[in-house]
């Protein structure tokens, strides 16, 4: 789940997506200063439109919202209030850990891919890389799916070239830390970085 507000791009609308939605039909059911965004061919909630919400909460954000159990509560207490009965659900654990390349693999499909097993701590992932760089052996900052880099892109599974993949190694560029080499590459870390620990983005 995912919440973003910009006051001045699209007004004082705070809008939380529960699932993304590509060519599916949509429809809205609003009650007050609450929308209820609607899948429409299964009838599942896939988000809300808050309007108005600076009358009653604090955002200080210009793009993706920062998740806090407090905030989901409180958004959560406005939805109910207008007397809707489906409420967010948020993964708040970290979406940028400190990865394990246990395997790297070429891609059978493409010369410039290779296929990593990435040990996250509490889950074995299988990554597609195009790094030069990437080697077994690496620890390394992985986006997990359902993170948002700071530039905006949404990590989801995917499949590159008839494989899957679940995650993103990332670069320093990419992380967005500060005067980060314009090299090609992944960012590799230290022997003493900790498998599974939250990374901090853009520091």
């Amino acid at each position: 789940m995912h919440m973003f507000y910009n006051k001045e791009g699209i007004g004082d609308v705070l809008l939380a997506t529960s699932k993304e939605v590509g060519q599916e039909k949509v429809h809205v059911d609003r009650k007050g200063n609450v929308a209820r965004v609607i899948e429409t061919s299964s009838n599942e909630t896939i988000g809300y439109n808050i309007f108005e919400v600076s009358f009653h909460l604090s955002l200080e954000a210009n793009g993706q919202v920062e998740l806090t159990e407090e905030l989901v509560n409180q958004v959560n207490e406005l939805i109910k209030a207008e007397g809707f009965e489906d409420l967010l659900v948020a993964d708040l654990s970290p979406k940028f850990v400190v990865g394990h390349v246990v395997e790297k693999e070429k891609h059978p499909n493409a010369d410039k891919l290779s296929v990593c097993q990435v040990d996250l701590g509490d889950e074995k992932v299988q990554i597609v890389c195009g790094a030069p760089n990437v080697e077994a052996g690496q620890k390394v900052v992985v986006a997990k799916v359902g993170a948002v880099m700071p530039s905006g892109m949404l990590i989801k599974d995917a499949e590159l070239r008839g494989l899957p993949s679940s995650g993103m190694i990332c670069s320093a560029r990419e992380l967005a830390i500060p005067n980060a080499p314009e090299v090609k590459g992944i960012l590799v870390l230290g022997d003493d970085a900790v498998v599974g620990t939250e990374f901090p983005v853009g520091k």
